[in-house]
C-alpha cells in the first residue's frame, strides 16, 4: 500500500488541532493515574529504587515514540501505528494491532473511571466509586462526540493543569526536602536504596511503561493537525522532555519527603501525591492535589477516548469494521466509534463494583495490549527503514536499529515478568486468548472476503 492510499483512505478528518494543543494532548495523555495512583504500586514493588525503575521505562518509550514520529511525519494518518502495521508488516498484523489498542484503551480508560472514582471518595465517602466513573465516562463521550478543535481546546486546559500542578508540586516538594526530610528517606530506611532488590526494582518497571501508556497519541493527531511534517518532530521534542523530567522529579520529591513505606501500596486507595501535600501542613493543600488527580484522570481519560475513537475509524476505513464506524459527523467526528467505545468504557468501569482490586485489574490487561503494540510500532520502524533505505527521511532516529532492538528485548522482558508474577498474570490470562481470537477472526474474515 502507498502513501497516498493510505492517507486518502483515511480522509474526512478536520484539521483543527495546533501545535501547541498537540503538545498538551500529549502530556495528557501519558500523564495520569500511572503517575498520580500507580506510582503508589510501584513504590511499594521498588521503594526509591522507584526512580530507576522509571527511568527504564521513560527509556523505552522516548525509544519507541521517537521511531514512531519518523513513520508519524512520513505517513499522516488517523490510524497511526495500525495502518503502519499493516503496510510494513502485512494485513493481519494492522488488523491486530488497531483492535488490541482499541481494546487495551478502553480498558485503560475503565480503568481511570475507577480510579476518578476512588479519588472523588476523599471529600464524598460515603458515595458508590461507580457512580462517579459512569457520571465522568459519559460526560467526557459527549465532549468527544463534538468537533476535534472542542476536544484539543478542552484538552489543552486539562493538560494545563496538570503541568502547572505537577511544576508547583516538585517546587514546593524541593522546599520540603530541603528544609525538612533531607535525602534520609532515600537511602537511610531500613534496607537503602533497594529495599526489596533489584527484583523489586525491576517488577516496579511495569508501573512505568504503563504510566508511560498514551504518549503515543501525537502520532495519532497527525492527520487532524495543519503542517504534521513540522508540527509532530517539534511536539515530540518539546514533550518528550518534560515527561521524562516531570515523573523522574515529582517521584524524587515523592520517595524523598514521605518515607516509601508510607506511600507504597500494592492495592491502590489513594494517591502518594495527596499524601505528600498532607505532610507539608499547607492548608487544603492535600484538597487541592486530590482536585488535580482528578483533572489528571479525567484528561487521560478524555484523550484515551479520542484514541479508542480514531483506532475504530481506521479500522472502517480499511474494511476491517463495519462502515459505520468510519462516517463522520458535519464536524469531522466519528460519532459512531465515540458511542461504541464508550459502551465498552462504561463495562469495564462497571467492573469496580465487584472487586476491590479493580484498579489493578483493568490496568493489568491494559498494559498487556500498550506491550504488545509499543513491540509492533518497534518491529514495524525496522521495516520502515528497510524499506526507506535510499530515501532522505524528515526526521532521523540516531542510534539506529540498536536502540529498537535493545526496546524490544526490554519490552519482551518486561511481558515475560508479568507472565510470572501472580499479581500481573491476568494480563496473561486475558491477553492471550484475546490475540488467538483476534487471529481467528481475522482468518475467518479474510476468507470470507475472498469467497465473496
Amino acid at each position: 500500500m502507498t502513501q497516498p492510499s493510505i492517507v486518502e483512505r483515511e480522509s474526512g478528518l478536520h484539521k483543527g488541532l495546533s501545535q501547541r494543543q498537540v503538545v498538551m494532548i500529549g502530556l495528557g495523555g501519558a500523564i495520569g493515574t500511572g503517575l498520580f495512583m500507580g506510582s503508589s504500586i510501584a513504590i511499594g514493588y521498588a521503594g526509591p529504587a522507584v526512580l530507576l525503575s522509571y527511568a527504564i521505562a521513560g527509556f523505552i518509550a522516548m525509544v519507541m515514540v521517537f521511531s514512531l514520529s519518523e513513520m508519524a511525519v512520513v505517513h499522516p494518518a488517523a490510524g497511526s501505528f495500525g495502518v503502519y502495521a499493516e503496510t510494513y508488516l502485512g494485513p493481519w498484523a494492522g488488523f491486530v494491532v488497531r483492535y488490541t489498542y482499541w481494546f487495551a484503551q478502553v480498558i485503560a480508560i475503565g480503568g481511570e473511571a475507577v480510579a476518578v472514582g476512588i479519588y472523588m471518595t476523599w471529600w464524598f465517602p460515603d458515595t458508590p466509586v461507580w457512580l462517579w466513573a459512569l457520571g465522568f465516562s459519559l460526560a467526557l463521550l459527549w465532549v468527544n462526540a463534538r468537533p476535534v478543535k472542542n476536544f484539543g481546546s478542552i484538552e489543552y486546559w486539562f493538560a494545563l493543569i496538570k503541568v502547572t500542578a505537577i511544576v508547583t508540586f516538585i517546587v514546593l516538594g524541593v522546599g520540603q526536602v530541603l528544609r525538612h526530610s533531607g535525602i534520609h528517606n532515600l537511602t537511610g530506611l531500613p534496607g537503602g536504596f533497594l529495599p526489596n532488590g533489584i527484583g523489586g526494582m525491576w517488577m516496579a518497571v511495569i508501573m512505568g511503561v504503563l504510566s508511560f501508556y498514551g504518549i503515543e497519541v501525537i502520532a495519532v493527531t497527525s492527520a487532524e493537525v495543519p503542517n504534521p511534517e513540522i508540527a509532530i518532530p517539534r511536539a515530540l521534542r518539546t514533550m518528550a522532555l518534560r515527561l521524562f523530567l516531570f515523573y523522574i522529579l515529582a517521584l524524587g520529591i515523592v520517595v524523598s519527603v514521605v518515607p516509601w513505606t508510607e506511600t507504597g501500596a500494592r492495592v491502590v486507595s489513594q494517591s502518594p501525591f495527596v499524601r505528600v501535600f498532607a505532610h507539608t501542613g499547607i492548608a487544603y493543600a492535600a484538597g487541592i492535589m486530590n482536585f488535580v488527580v482528578v483533572t489528571a484522570a479525567l484528561s487521560s481519560m478524555n484523550t484515551n477516548i479520542y484514541l479508542c475513537a480514531r483506532m475504530l475509524f481506521s479500522l472502517s476505513r480499511g474494511n476491517y469494521a463495519p462502515k459505520a464506524f468510519g462516517r463522520l459527523t458535519v464536524g469531522g467526528a466519528p460519532l459512531a466509534a465515540t458511542l461504541f467505545s464508550g459502551a465498552f468504557i462504561l463495562l469495564s468501569a462497571a467492573v469496580s463494583r465487584f472487586t476491590p482490586l479493580a484498579y489493578n485489574y483493568l490496568q493489568g490487561i491494559a498494559l498487556f495490549g500498550a506491550i504488545i503494540v509499543w513491540m509492533v510500532i518497534l518491529a514495524s520502524h525496522l521495516r520502515f527503514r528497510r524499506a526507506h533505505a535510499e530515501r532522505t527521511l524528515p526526521v532521523r532516529m540516531p542510534f539506529f536499529p540498536v536502540l529498537q532492538i535493545l526496546g524490544l528485548i526490554l519490552l519482551g522482558a518486561v511481558l515475560t515478568t508479568m507472565g510470572l508474577d501472580r499479581a500481573w498474570n491476568i494480563s496473561w490470562i486475558v491477553g492471550v486468548p484475546w490475540l488467538v481470537l483476534l487471529t481467528v477472526v481475522y482468518w475467518l474474515w479474510k476468507r470470507a472476503r475472498f469467497s465473496s
